[in-house]
């Protein structure tokens, strides 16, 4: 893994410096051609609960004591994708937005494409994991929509659309309010790009060396994305896997519609991570989410990849 070369032709060309930031909020790497940024939305906090809503909370609570993590609310990562293909510039997921303002530290993934150089206008493609708020919300900001090319491709697996029609949260743990949001951020981003769209069943190659592949399990749709080139890959597991799912996969994330099916799907994608070596970016995982799983025994751990300056 190395850090993205920058060159008159690519994406991050024109980076501004934000002067109010005392960490990095973008982090490059190359996957043979393909360029790959992590952009960071912020931090969500919510309730510890959600990250384990079958465990024991002592066992929970001691999960999070192991981490110096708060039992009340925690920050969780949220990071979001640019991907430069050949000729296409690809987002996966768009963070926040302003839908939410009860979490003041995140939705700031526009104003950090900015910073990036990332001009909206240059972008052909969006990719989404799943439709939650906090991978939408960053296209639903005023004014994004006129900004993006009216040739767009927005890539959806079409279970997921239809789930969004008439959603069924009875099996996750969201508070009221949160299933409220999520109803009214995913019909309001179907109606804005429903002329967008580009639905697929099981998976599609949205470019070269990019492929989205529908899981199920968080959602109906959920899907994450495959990048491989030269013989490396990267995958964006979307919400798919979380920190806490290395040492208990068993345990289900209050966020999702199937929580068993959730589970088969993370450890699926983490027996094919530590075989490939793939690395693996999550929206969810500490910024900037660049790793590799290894095997421990009938589990998996997270290996951070070194930074690279």
């Amino acid at each position: 893994m190395s850090k993205v070369e920058i060159s008159p032709q690519s994406i991050f060309q024109q980076v501004r410096p934000v002067p109010d930031e005392l960490v990095p909020s973008r982090y490059a790497v190359r996957v043979g051609e393909i360029e790959v940024l992590v952009i960071s939305d912020g931090i969500l906090t919510p309730p510890a609960e959600s990250m384990a809503t079958n465990a024991d909370p002592a066992d929970r609570g001691a999960w999070l004591d192991e981490r110096f993590l708060s039992q009340v609310a925690f920050d969780w990562a949220l990071n979001a994708v640019v991907v430069r293909s050949g000729d296409q510039t690809i987002l996966i997921d768009s963070g926040l937005g302003e839908e939410y303002p009860d979490f003041p530290r995140a939705g700031q993934f526009v104003q950090r494409l900015e910073a990036a150089g990332v001009d909206l206008a240059s972008v052909t493609d969006v990719v989404l994991t799943h439709m939650h708020f906090d991978h939408v919300g960053g296209l639903l900001v005023e004014g994004v929509k006129e900004r993006l090319g009216p040739d767009l491709r927005v890539h959806l697996s079409a279970a997921e659309a239809e789930f969004w029609k008439s959603p069924d949260f009875s099996r996750t743990a969201m508070p009221p309010v949160l299933a409220d949001l999520a109803r009214k951020a995913s019909l309001e981003f179907l109606n804005a790009y429903r002329s967008n769209l580009r639905t697929f069943s099981e998976q599609s190659e949205v470019a070269p060396g990019v492929v989205v592949a529908r899981t199920g399990g968080h959602t109906p749709g959920h899907s994450v994305v495959r990048i491989s080139s030269g013989g490396e890959r990267l995958m964006f597991g979307g919400d798919a896997l979380f920190p806490v799912s290395f040492d208990h996969p068993e345990w289900h994330n209050g966020f999702e519609h199937d929580p068993e099916e959730a589970t088969r799907v993370r450890l699926r994608l983490m027996k094919e991570l530590a075989k490939t070596g793939s690395l693996l970016v999550s929206t969810h995982m500490p910024f900037p989410s660049v790793g590799r799983v290894a095997a421990a025994g009938d589990l998996y751990r997270w290996v951070p990849a070194w930074w690279d300056y």
